[in-house]
């Protein structure tokens, strides 16, 4: 047995961890090319730079009376099946931050600083830069830090050419402007903000549809879907409220908000709406994104189906008093979102809490 010193002074270029498939050099090297990307990303507030053991996140107290701290963590599921077929990977990291941001924005809260987890079987730094743009971007646009992350490569527990990611945030909120939903009341409208398409919820079915039934291929052009690729439709990245959301919580009297991912507008309107109430929607009143029609039409998806799997063209919904409307959808769109009133907040008796009408 070797006693500790002679341990201590092991050849640390040893190729054996090389030869079992983790490759320690080729993981520094990627660190240093994405240095740039991630201080990019920084503003007021960061401590620390990249390659340490955390990251450190000032918070400005001078700004807040009672600050409380937002948190949410989320992935961009089977989407990435979709950047692995199509050898595109600068767009799933912005799906990564859109879906960790566009949840703490429906309680009020301005994103700080986001971590990433990058996990893959054989770390290739070319793709994984060009992921980590992505992530850059969405953080950029967010105005959210990217402050460390966690790069793993495990062979035998990922293909050679696939990735899975994670993305954390954390955001903050004065405690009196959290945004819970508990103030929503009949007689609220409920507006719709356009959604850029699919986003990265329900691509489970879609790829069943497109690939293992209608036999597609990423390159072919759909007429029904603008002439555009199933590849540049299907990888749209997901869209970021932050902006929009954070300069209407400073105007409006926004009294919950909810942001339409898994689960669609039956699962996820729900979640904010108070058990005394009801959200009665009307079909036809928002603009479908032409994906969707197509998926229910080649997949013979129930209506009940899509209003649960996808988000139909809707990426957040506002509950606001009836008379912050005009002025609201103004300034809405001066932001250049889509919106609309798609409905209304009535007494639930004993019904289900969101409803669908024909008018």
């Amino acid at each position: 047995m070797k006693d500790v010193q002679e341990i201590g002074e092991l050849d640390a270029s040893s190729p054996r961890y090389a030869e079992a498939g983790v490759d320690i050099d080729t993981a520094d090297r990627f660190i240093g090319r994405i240095r740039p990307l991630v201080s990019s990303t920084y503003k007021r507030g960061v401590i620390t730079e990249i390659g340490g053991f955390a990251g450190l996140f000032a918070l400005d107290r001078d700004r807040y009376q009672e600050p409380i701290l937002v948190a949410s963590t989320d992935g961009v599921g089977t989407k990435l099946k979709i950047a692995f077929m199509a050898g595109v990977h600068n767009t799933v990291g912005i799906d990564l931050v859109a879906m960790c941001v566009n949840d703490i924005l429906v309680c009020g809260a301005q994103p700080l600083f986001f971590l990433d987890y990058f996990a893959t079987g054989k770390l290739d730094p070319d793709i994984a830069v060009q992921v980590v743009s992505g992530i850059a971007a969405g953080c950029r646009d967010a105005s959210c830090a990217l402050i460390g992350g966690e790069t793993a490569e495990m062979p035998g527990l990922y293909q050679a050419d696939e990735y899975d990611l994670a993305g954390f945030v954390v955001g903050v909120v004065e405690r009196g402007k959290i945004v819970d939903g508990s103030e929503i009341g009949v007689g609220h409208a409920v507006i719709a903000l356009a959604s850029s398409g699919l986003h990265s919820n329900g691509f489970s079915l879609v790829r069943k549809i497109c690939f293992s039934e209608l036999g597609l291929s990423l390159s072919d052009r759909i007429p029904e879907l603008d002439d555009m690729t199933l590849g540049e439709v299907l990888l749209t990245p997901t869209r970021i409220y932050a902006n929009t959301i954070l300069h209407l919580l400073k105007h409006f009297r926004i009294h919950g908000m909810a942001h339409i991912t898994g689960g669609g507008l039956l699962d996820n309107i729900p979640r904010v709406l108070p058990r005394t109430c009801k959200a009665v929607i009307k079909k036809g009143s928002w603009d479908v994104p032409s994906v969707f029609g197509y998926l229910q039409k080649k997949g013979r998806v129930t209506e009940e189906e899509m209003f649960r799997v996808f988000n139909n063209g809707i990426g957040m919904v506002l509950f606001v008093p009836e008379a912050e409307v005009p002025d609201l959808l103004f300034q809405v769109r001066a932001f250049g979102e889509q919106a609309w009133v798609i409905g209304r907040v009535e007494e639930r008796g004993g019904g289900p809490p969101v409803v669908f009408t024909e008018s």
